[in-house]
């Protein structure tokens, strides 16, 4: 994985070349680690197509039974190359290997056995219904494929969200063009290598790499040929897309942005909500879209949360992701830095008490130009403040005293947004009455990001369309068709 590496466009089971490339940098560094090539509106034409055929090929004759052991396959495969996939995302996002080594790679080759396992168990509806001659009819159900998904991938979690999309999609006998981020398109490319490997046909897998608006998820997301998109990220990218769908009344599924809440009430295990809300807030460097980034803490509690909390920041020691020691890797991207330095540079101008953090910490020099900031913790600003109204997708949180349950409720409800929240409480009742009235997808009560991939997941409000998991995935990569038969 050296300067010299080049990632290509993987077009109908082909790697392919294009004259446009941009650079793909490590976090770590500043330095350019690889040479992507972007692909142009023709070559997003020529894997939309390629997918096409596939569906009409072998890929579309395939029994489930067929598919699901092709996939298992390629979950057997990511594994035994784990380390390569590994390095990949590493290199690619600068997150310590401990923390890919455990959630990352596993997760991402368990996407395709999961789904797998959903399509081939998963029932139908059927109902008897009577006619008037007294013979009766028969209507069932039967789930098809939708067609040619476009899959828009975050540079967060890259392999991770990206088989989320396309194990589903490919278990229902869909076929995908996927768009990586720029920033992150390595184990996008290591996949394609693998599909072959294991014999999944060509065109059912294809990536083209490039950016958003004029240039490659553009041209895909208006190519009349795409069935259905879906898409990880940020809103205002998600409203771009949706209005590319709507030519055409194609279906949509977004994950988009947050600024959950954590809420830690008096009663909570105090050192058990403390890691918890440490790791939710400052995990992947605060780059997750279920990350908490706003703090309620019962007032009896607060100053010695606050100063809990503060320790627990200011021990996470960044690093190379290979160190075990590291605590906290880079922002993914120089601009990405610049974009959450300018939420502690703003902060602090409102009059934000800076508990811990605020900057960018010293590093050695071969390191020096990486794109590093400190974990960060702010009191005392007031919830109109764009600290806390807009979405900063950094390592950072703003941590406020509430007096009561109702109080609470309401100030985790004040925002546009509605993914997830945390919950800390010993009082089973009390959890289940907060976790039914703040108004998000997914609750967490006494932990944070375990998940059931039998699940729903989702947002409310500007946080999404639609679930994915489990059979709510189905759902969205097919059509449910109903077949009616006179008896």
């Amino acid at each position: 994985m050296s300067k010299q590496t080049k990632l290509k466009n993987f077009i109908n089971g082909e790697f392919v070349s294009s004259a446009s490339q941009f650079d793909d940098f490590d976090p770590t560094t500043g330095r350019v680690h690889a040479r992507v090539h972007e692909a142009d509106e023709a070559a997003v034409d020529r894997a939309v197509r390629a997918a096409r055929a596939a569906m009409q090929g072998p890929w579309g004759r395939m029994s489930i039974a067929e598919r699901s052991e092709l996939l298992f396959k390629v979950a057997d495969r990511i594994n035994e190359r784990f380390d390569e996939f590994l390095a990949a995302e590493c290199l690619d996002t600068g997150k310590p290997w401990s923390l890919a080594r455990h959630i990352d790679i596993p997760r991402g080759a368990a996407n395709f056995k999961v789904f797998a396992d959903i399509i081939r168990n998963v029932p139908t509806e059927c109902f008897r219904m009577e006619t008037p001659d007294g013979a009766g009819a028969l209507n069932y159900g039967v789930r098809v494929p939708k067609g040619v998904i476009a899959v828009i991938c975050p540079w967060n979690l890259p392999l991770l969200l990206m088989t989320w999309k396309v194990g589903p999609a490919l278990a229902c006998g869909n076929t995908v063009v996927v768009k990586p981020s720029e920033e992150t398109p390595y184990t996008a490319t290591l996949l394609g290598e693998v599909m072959n490997e294991v014999g999944v046909p060509p065109g059912v897998y294809n990536v083209v790499n490039g950016f958003g608006g004029d240039s490659t998820g553009e041209f895909l997301t208006r190519h009349p040929m795409i069935d259905a998109i879906t898409f990880t990220g940020e809103t205002i990218t998600g409203t771009a897309i949706m209005k590319n769908a709507a030519v055409g009344v194609r279906d949509v599924s977004f994950e988009l942005g947050g600024k959950n809440a954590g809420v830690v009430f008096a009663d909570a295990d105090f050192e058990a909500a403390g890691d918890g809300i440490a790791r939710s807030t400052f995990a992947n460097c605060g780059q997750v879209c279920l990350g908490t980034e706003r703090v309620y803490v019962q007032r009896s509690l607060f100053d010695r949360f606050v100063e809990a909390l503060a320790v627990r920041a200011k021990a996470l020691k960044p690093g190379l992701p290979a160190d075990a020691a590291t605590g906290i890797g880079p922002m993914v991207s120089r601009q990405q830095r610049d974009k959450v330095l300018g939420y502690y540079q703003r902060a602090k101008a409102l009059g934000a008490n800076v508990v811990s953090g605020g900057g960018v910490p010293a590093m050695p020099d071969e390191y020096a130009n990486g794109y590093w900031i400190e974990p960060t913790l702010w009191t005392g600003l007031p919830e109109d403040s764009p600290i806390i109204r807009e979405e900063i997708f950094g390592p950072c949180a703003h941590l406020r005293p509430f007096d009561d349950e109702d109080e609470v409720i309401a100030l985790a409800n004040d925002t546009p947004y509605g993914l997830c929240t945390t919950v800390w409480t010993q009082g089973a009742a009390r959890a289940h009455r907060v976790a039914e009235k703040i108004d998000v997808g997914i609750t967490w009560v006494n932990c944070w990001f375990l998940r059931d991939l039998r699940t729903s997941f989702g947002g409310a409000k500007h946080s999404g369309i639609g679930r994915e998991g489990g059979v709510h995935s189905l759902e969205f990569y097919t059509e449910l068709r109903n077949v009616c038969l006179k008896l």
